[in-house]
């Protein structure tokens, strides 16, 4: 047996996330019916953790296991014969057999863009969120710095979640500007559901001046949700790397 790990890029505007679904097209089925199409093996591959419905990915990774001689190099090819436009396979790699591509994460990059103008975009449409408001960037960035370190970050989760700790460690939080975009760069040992996009829209609130840079710490002591802001949309948000 092989143990494959892939490397996947996609556009999560025609899915409804990573994980299968009943009811609703994911990544994570129309990956494994082209594993099925390619090998012949009912196989359901294990993700680096969930994207929302409209999340898109430069670095989602993905593990699972074969019986297939298919050398393991070919896989990427093989696999993006199958695949449709919005996702592809940017690399295939054979790993130990524990390997497992959400329990063996050490941490992820997520990065999110604002398109922050007056005029929305036809090209950026369900690749950015439009926020038409001047922003105040100097208070967003300082808003970010409240993230470093290691915090309990329940007041950043959104209900529904399963987990029993809050505690993560944020190893980088900060924004840029690229002409008329605003982009958000944060690396961590895990995060919580919705905790990117909870953190984001509450730093566009203080970019318009709804709340200061402080509420930031204020919701991390307190670790009540409705202290702060409103969630970001998820097209804006791109899981751009797995650490492993």
């Amino acid at each position: 047996m092989q143990n494959i790990k892939l490397t996947i890029e996609y556009d999560g505007s025609d899915y409804h996330g990573w994980q299968y679904q009943d009811n609703a097209l994911s990544v994570q089925e129309v990956l494994a019916g082209a594993i099925k199409k390619l090998t012949g093996e009912d196989v359901i591959p294990d993700g680096s953790g969930r994207t929302d419905a409209g999340v898109h990915a430069y670095g989602q990774t993905a593990s699972f296991r074969t019986a297939s001689k298919i050398p393991v190099g070919n896989f990427t090819p093989a696999l993006n014969s199958f695949l449709p436009e919005g996702i592809s396979i940017i690399d295939s790699e054979a790993v130990n057999d524990d390997f497992h591509a959400q329990f063996s994460a050490k941490g992820k990059h997520y990065r999110y863009v604002i398109l922050n103008r007056p005029q929305r975009s036809a090209l950026l449409a369900k690749r950015a969120w439009h926020v038409r408001q001047v922003l105040d960037f100097g208070a967003m960035q300082e808003a970010a710095g409240f993230f470093m370190g290691f915090h309990s970050f329940k007041a950043f989760c959104a209900s529904g979640h399963s987990v029993k700790t809050f505690e993560r460690t944020i190893f980088k939080s900060a924004w840029s500007r690229e002409g008329d975009l605003l982009i958000f760069d944060i690396e961590g040992d895990g995060f919580l559901y919705n905790m990117v996009r909870i953190m984001v829209g509450t730093m566009v609130d203080i970019g318009k001046g709804r709340f200061g840079p402080e509420i930031i710490e204020g919701a991390i002591e307190s670790g009540r949700r409705n202290d702060i802001g409103v969630t970001a949309p998820p097209f804006g948000l791109y899981l751009m790397k797995v650490y492993y």
